[in-house]
């Protein structure tokens, strides 16, 4: 939609849909960005997601997304953000071309991701990170009974409210860009998040519920130890340990966690899906057997055998040609840990031919096919045969600062494959390529696999709370925080002293990424003095006492019409500015005497003429006329006696005289 603006230039807010409010940004992600927004229909708030534009370009995506993100808005279940709505606007590109832009309108909820909450609050106690873990578990066995797959669950897609609940983040939207065929599987990508990858997901497979579960098993074991079960210098390497190496028991790095919960993890980490918990109803019992002190289920779930078939919603076509792990999977069920079970030891070696068959193959120039989440021909004999001659192979170009397409073009151009896993980087763009395994200038064997690790930008930070602090502290805080500090705006509020900070935007308690730069917005220490002329003094002095003013009052001496007791002047005049501490000085009207009237009118010299009682009669008139006896003057035929006081004589008395006839 094409901006617009209201008055003096200002910007009318984009609107999406013809109702949603597009406001400020609550963070950004490798494929989205999301912002708060009002829906003005029904008047609340809401969050939406905007798909990226380089996204949106395929046709095939869009479709897929839609129908994705119907389907998530079809779960409905108190651990998930709901989502409300979808839908597309019509966006322009610097190049001039116009394409759709996906976009989902969310819950908006309050609280702070899990990954946010670790970076805080860890160590978590057991109890909590088994808490936290079981409403995970809630939300994805409601999610796959309605045939929906997560692949994407991590830190940063939990929320965490200010009373203690749990929801999940991203269903379906993950999903779809995964299983985006006309998209990825032209390059063979595999996407995700490498320290939550499962297995399957590394070596190209197809998915299904139990993929999330391990990585359910990844997110309890960090939340328990602080660290994910794998870690490396890059993703790629963290991918192949998922495939190759086992994780090593949480109560190595954390001694208080006890056997049952060191088994459960344990379990839900298996490489081989089949000895796994089955479901995510399994998984969470075994966890409130291990706070309960009940006996563990999880050997028996895993000797189930799991025979439901995918459903269309969640079959989901390999992005790469699976091919055998370099480490075979164990073929029994992980034993119980206790603790007089030995330290954590390193295979023996006996398992450990296939390092040395990866580093002959690294030698014949096929070194991306071991470390990368290869595509290969299947592993047949053929295949193996080939290995004994000398392939034809390309040198690798430097691929580091190019877009992900770029390089994915670039690597379809010279026969060889793509593999992606995303990393937060403050130097590298989003979506462009941060490093290459191989390192550029390495051969690489035609039809070979090279991981990218692609930029999603820097990493998100959480925006300190800073109101109320002086500029000085503010900025202290904020630029500790990585963040710089934008533009310094100063308004009205009485509620906070001079030069402290009201707000900031983005607000305090958002995730933003490195860098964002954060206005402030600073008490002006003054105050707008508002009109309390024609007021009671009391309501008067209240309005600007609750404004921060001190008052002054004083009664006029000058004559007024104005009804007493009200102000008639004030000094700050009305509608200028004033410390807010300032004094306000009130001028009221005093009070009227008894015999004061408020329309007398002194008379210099009698009306009437040639008359030598007049002076008398005026006399007498006026007493009695104030008397308001309603008689004739004496002597007077035609005085006043109405009462009004003015003895002149000259009075009509016309009604007195038809009275008496």
């Amino acid at each position: 939609m094409s901006d617009t603006t209201i008055g003096q230039g200002v910007p009318a807010p984009r609107v999406l849909g013809g109702r949603y409010e597009v406001g400020a940004l609550l963070g950004r992600g490798g494929m989205a960005e999301v912002h708060v927004a009002r829906d003005t229909r029904l008047g609340r708030s809401v969050a939406v997601k905007l798909l990226r534009s380089d996204l949106a370009r395929d046709p095939s995506f869009q479709a897929r997304f839609r129908r994705e993100a119907q389907a998530a808005a079809g779960l409905n279940h108190p651990s998930i953000v709901a989502v409300y709505d979808t839908g597309a606007e019509l966006t322009t590109e610097p190049h001039g071309g116009r394409v759709e832009l996906p976009w989902i309108v969310m819950e908006y909820v309050e609280g702070r991701t899990l990954r946010d909450l670790l970076r805080t609050d860890h160590p978590l106690a057991i109890e909590e990170c088994l808490s936290i873990t079981e409403g995970v578990l809630n939300a994805l066995e409601y999610s796959h009974r309605m045939g929906i797959v997560h692949r994407d669950i991590k830190p940063a897609n939990v929320m965490i409210t200010p009373a203690g609940e749990v929801k999940v983040m991203d269903f379906g939207i993950a999903r779809a860009v995964s299983d985006s065929s006309a998209t990825l599987t032209q390059t063979s990508a595999v996407m995700g998040t490498a320290q939550y990858l499962s297995p399957e997901q590394a070596r190209g497979e197809q998915v299904d519920s139990r993929s999330d579960l391990y990585s359910t098993g990844c997110l309890l074991y960090e939340i328990l130890t602080g660290r994910p079960p794998f870690t490396g210098d890059a993703p790629v390497a963290v991918a192949y340990q998922h495939v190759s190496e086992q994780p090593r028991p949480p109560s190595a790095l954390a001694p208080q966690i006890p056997p049952a919960v060191d088994h459960v993890v344990l379990m839900a980490l298996s490489k081989d899906r089949e000895h796994r918990y089955q479901t995510a109803g399994d998984f969470a019992d075994d966890l409130r057997r291990a706070v309960e002190g009940r006996p563990l289920r999880g050997a028996s779930f895993a000797t189930q055998r799991f025979d439901a078939a995918p459903t269309a919603a969640t079959r989901v076509a390999p992005a790469v040609a699976p091919v055998p792990a370099p480490v075979p999977p164990s073929t029994g069920a992980l034993p119980r840990v206790s603790d007089s079970d030995p330290p954590f030891e390193e295979d023996p070696p006996r398992k450990r031919w296939p390092w040395v068959l990866l580093v002959v193959v690294l030698l014949f120039g096929v070194g991306g096919v071991g470390w990368a989440l290869v595509q290969g021909d299947g592993g047949d004999a053929g295949g193996a045969e080939q290995t004994s001659t000398a392939p034809a192979t390309v040198t690798l170009p430097d691929l580091a600062g190019s877009s992900q397409a770029e390089a994915e073009a670039q690597l379809a151009e010279l026969g060889l494959t793509a593999t992606v896993v995303t990393a937060a980087d403050d130097a590298v763009a989003e979506g462009d390529v941060v490093s290459t395994d191989p390192v550029a200038g390495a051969a690489v064997a035609v039809g070979g696999a090279v991981a990218l690790t692609v930029s999603t930008g820097p990493d998100a930070v959480q925006v300190p709370d800073v109101s109320g602090r002086t500029q000085e502290q503010a900025r202290a805080q904020l630029t500790a925080a990585g963040f710089t500090v934008g533009d310094v705006t100063t308004s009205d509020d009485p509620s906070v002293d001079a030069g402290e900070v009201i707000s900031t935007d983005p607000a305090g308690g958002t995730s933003q990424p490195r860098g964002t730069a954060i206005a402030l917005v600073v008490a002006s220490g003054q105050v707008t003095v508002p009109d309390v002329t024609g007021q009671s003094l009391a309501d008067a002095v209240d309005q600007l006492r609750q404004l921060g003013f001190s008052t002054n009052s004083t009664t006029a001496t000058a004559p007024t019409d104005a009804e007493p007791g009200t102000v008639v002047s004030q000094d700050p005049s009305p509608d200028t500015k004033a410390d807010v501490d300032a004094v306000v000085n009130l001028v009221v009207a005093p009070e009227r005497t008894a015999t004061e009237s408020p329309t007398s009118t002194p008379t210099d010299s009698p009306t009437s003429t040639g008359s030598p009682t007049s002076t008398s009669a005026t006399s007498a008139a006026s007493t009695r006329g104030s008397s308001g006896s309603g008689q004739t003057a004496a002597g007077t035929p035609n005085g006043n006696g109405n009462g009004n006081g003015n003895g002149n004589g000259n009075g009509n008395g016309r009604g007195d005289d038809e009275e008496e006839q």
